[in-house]
C-alpha cells in the first residue's frame, strides 16, 4: 500500500506571526499543482515491496486554507480538490482548523465529494489497499484549546473493533505529547496544538491492537514520537518559510508512505527532508499478510 500525504497547505494571502513572515501561502498554488503532476507521472521513488500502482491514495491532512472569507475560502478549496481530481487514485480529507472558519462542515463534504469522497460525518473511515483508514475530526476554539469530542473516541472504538486490517489514524492536529520546545507557531501555546484527549484517545488506539501509525499536520514541523509502541508522525507545512523572514524559503513538504508486511516507510520531501522506517509488530504484520495476499 501507498499513500502520499499533503497538510497545512494554506491557501491564501500571506501571513506573519511575532512581525515575521512565516507562510509563504501565495506559492501554495503552484506548489500544489506541481505535486499534483509528479504523483500522477511515472518517477515515483519506488519501493521493492510496494505494488504495481504508483499511488493508491492521497490523504489531505488539513488546513487547506488560509482563511479570509466564506467566499473566498470556498472558491480556494473548489480549486483544491478539482486540482486532485488529475491524481490516478481517490483522495481522504481532514478537517482542519482553518479549513472551519468560514466553511460548514456540510460544504467541506460537498466539496471532498468532487474527489468521489461520500461522507456523512467529518470523521470516517475507509479500506484501501489492505489497510484500514480512520479519519478522525478535531475541534479547535480560537486561542482556548482543542478536542476531540466524547461521540468520536466511542466511534472510533468500534471502528478499530470492527476492522480485521491494521490501521492508521489520520487527524489534524496532534495527539500525542510531542514536545514544542523551538516551535514557532506552539511553543508557547500547546493548548492550542495538542489535543486535549490524547490520553484517552491513546488508550483506545492501544487497547484495539490493530494501529500502525498516528499522522497529523498543524505544528508546520517535522516530528516523530514513539508511544506505547506506536508511532506518531507530524507532517511539515509545505508554504512555511524556513528562513527568518522575507523574502523567505518555502518548506515544499509532502509524504509518502509504504507499507508491506515486514516493513512501513515513511519519507518526507521537499527542503526538510526525513525518513522514518517502522517494523510492524507481529500481529500486524499477520494482519498485513493476509490482507495482501487477499489481494
Amino acid at each position: 500500500m501507498r499513500a502520499a500525504f499533503l497538510t497545512d497547505l494554506h491557501l491564501g494571502p500571506r501571513a506573519t506571526f511575532e512581525g515575521k513572515l512565516r507562510k509563504l501561502s501565495d506559492q501554495a498554488a503552484p506548489f500544489l499543482r506541481e505535486l499534483v503532476s509528479y504523483l500522477a507521472g511515472p518517477n515515483l521513488p519506488r519501493e521493492r515491496a510496494h505494488r504495481a500502482s504508483p499511488l493508491d491514495v492521497l490523504i489531505n491532512l488539513g488546513d487547506v486554507l488560509e482563511d479570509e472569507s466564506p467566499e473566498a475560502d470556498f472558491a480556494r478549496y473548489g480549486e483544491f480538490v478539482a486540482e486532485l481530481t488529475r491524481l490516478p487514485c481517490p483522495a481522504l480529507h481532514v478537517a482542519g482548523n482553518h479549513d472551519r472558519i468560514h466553511l460548514s462542515d456540510l460544504q467541506l463534504r460537498e466539496l471532498w465529494q468532487v474527489t468521489g469522497l461520500q461522507s456523512e460525518a467529518l470523521h470516517y473511515s475507509r479500506d484501501i489497499a489492505g489497510v484500514h483508514l480512520s479519519v478522525l475530526a478535531t475541534q479547535e476554539t480560537k486561542d482556548i484549546d482543542v478536542r476531540l469530542p466524547a461521540e468520536q473516541l466511542e466511534w472510533l472504538e468500534q471502528d478499530l473493533q470492527r476492522t480485521d486490517l491494521c490501521s492508521v489514524v489520520c487527524v489534524h492536529h496532534p495527539l500525542s505529547d510531542c514536545s514544542l520546545d523551538g516551535n514557532r507557531w506552539f511553543a508557547q501555546a500547546p493548548n492550542i496544538c495538542r489535543v486535549a484527549e490524547r490520553k484517552a484517545f491513546r488508550k483506545v488506539i492501544e487497547r484495539s491492537g490493530k494501529v500502525l501509525l498516528v499522522v497529523n499536520g498543524h505544528a508546520h514541523w517535522n516530528h516523530f514520537d514513539l508511544i506505547a509502541g506506536i508511532p506518531y508522525i507530524t507532517l511539515q507545512s509545505p508554504i512555511e518559510n524556513l528562513d527568518a523572514d522575507a523574502p523567505g524559503r518555502p518548506a515544499k513538504s509532502f509524504g509518502l508512505l509504504d507499507i508491506a508486511p515486514e516493513r512501513a516507510l515513511f519519507r518526507v520531501f521537499g527542503e526538510q527532508p526525513a525518513h522514518y522506517q517502522l517494523t510492524p509488530p507481529e500481529p500486524l504484520q499477520e494482519r498485513l499478510r493476509a490482507a495482501m495476499s487477499a489481494r
